[in-house]
């Protein structure tokens, strides 16, 4: 999801991380949630789970709402806060969704920042890094996958690793 210009960097403005972070927490339903997310400079990534297309765009409606409140409320503005609709993909084997899983969470190492986990994302929560990050996590805003590709099935082609990066080819947009 890609910021409409004239906003201040998601990645650089803390208290605007700080609003979509809460948003995002609240963003979860039955049928919907977001499993994975980092918040880059002007856009974002997610991977979510919906029980089928209705839900994923409900749920879609209603986080983006919620996350325009939540940066306008912040900013004192009003409007629209993203530029364009979500592009949504599904994810359909083990290897694309292990690909999609180190692109949101380790994409900050693409652009060449850090080194190892990503502030700004769910990385301290996920659970499959071959070495865990050391901090402690504070409890999670991220909904625990359900879908056994999210679960069980990407692991087949291996944990991901501390400074792993994606490739230089951006794989297919996620939601």
């Amino acid at each position: 999801m890609r910021a409409r210009s004239g906003l201040p960097s998601f990645r650089a403005d803390k208290l605007v991380f700080k609003a979509m972070r809460a948003a995002l927490a609240e963003g979860h339903k039955a049928a919907f949630r977001v499993v994975h997310f980092s918040v880059q400079s002007n856009h974002l990534h997610l991977i979510v789970e919906a029980s089928d297309k209705n839900a994923l765009s409900r749920g879609m409606q209603g986080l983006t709402v919620r996350m325009a409140r939540a940066v306008n409320r912040t900013l004192g503005g009003k409007g629209g806060v993203f530029a364009d609709r979500y592009h949504a993909h599904e994810l359909r084997t083990p290897r694309e969704t292990r690909a999609a899983l180190l692109y949101v969470l380790q994409n900050w190492a693409k652009h060449g920042r850090g080194g190892n986990y990503d502030p700004l994302s769910s990385a301290i929560w996920f659970d499959g890094w071959s070495i865990p990050p050391r901090a402690e996590p504070s409890p999670p805003i991220v909904a625990a996958p359900r879908t056994w590709l999210v679960t069980v099935g990407w692991r087949r082609h291996g944990l991901l690793k501390m400074g792993e990066r994606p490739g230089t080819l951006a794989p297919a947009s996620f939601a």
